[in-house]
């Protein structure tokens, strides 16, 4: 079974994972599910997706992660993992044909490190548009986030690589991705100014395969997040 319309509170669970492929419970427009949205896409695992209405989540979800988050991935076996950055190294584990971690322990311990310091920018995302909306002055916050764009432009420009793993996409790549897609969205595209390396990786990122196939156009985004920020989010937009 899989569906594109989100599963609310009352609805029925479903029954198990077919065999031969796994199940992803995910939010169409959720930067964070979307991570596992692109690691599946890019090592072409057959899979599901159950859609989940966040704001009034069902019972049956919320006994299969506690939390109620997503990403949740859940194997035919009813084994169920879920937080995005464990999502995607279970997938890389469990379907090996295409590998999108360095072999070295110490190049997957540099993706982590990446990853933890990516961790520290994505609140800005959240933080300057909520500011705006409030009338407070973001000029602080904006700058900050400058400061962040401008230590990943010199990562990229001290590697000398068109990636932040290497000369093609790895694991960190699409760990970061999502909100560099809704930079435009978030108003906050102007803050790439002085990073041209930086640049060049989102436009390059642009171009690839998954990251087409697991992305909204601007319109979408802009109709949900006008619909989030309204306090009723319709998760269904477009459908």
């Amino acid at each position: 079974m899989s569906t594109e319309k989100s599963f609310a509170k009352g609805s029925a669970a479903p029954g198990p994972v077919p065999d031969g492929k796994i199940r992803l419970y995910s939010m169409r427009f959720c930067p964070f599910a979307q991570r596992t949205r692109l690691v599946l896409a890019a090592k072409g695992i057959k899979h599901e997706t159950m859609n989940i209405n966040l704001k009034d989540k069902p019972e049956w979800f919320l006994k299969k992660n506690p939390l109620g988050l997503v990403p949740t991935l859940e194997n035919p076996s009813g084994e169920v993992v879920y937080d995005s950055p464990i999502t995607c190294e279970y997938l890389e584990e469990v379907y090996p044909e295409k590998k999108l971690l360095p072999p070295s322990p110490f190049g997957k311990a540099q993706q982590k490190m990446m990853l933890e310091h990516f961790s520290k920018v994505v609140p800005y995302f959240y933080k300057i548009p909520m500011g705006r909306k409030n009338g407070e002055d973001v000029s602080a916050l904006e700058g900050e986030l400058k400061e962040k764009f401008a230590k990943l432009n010199e990562d990229l420009v001290n590697k000398k690589t068109g990636f932040f793993g290497g000369d093609s996409i790895t694991l960190i790549d699409y760990m970061m991705w999502p909100w560099f897609e809704r930079l435009e969205l978030m108003k906050l595209k102007h803050c790439l100014g002085g990073t041209p390396e930086l640049k060049k990786w989102t436009e390059r990122m642009s171009e690839d395969t998954a990251v087409k196939a697991c992305m909204h156009s601007a319109e979408t985004y802009k109709a949900f997040y006008k619909s989030y920020q309204e306090g009723k989010p319709d998760y269904d937009y477009g459908l």
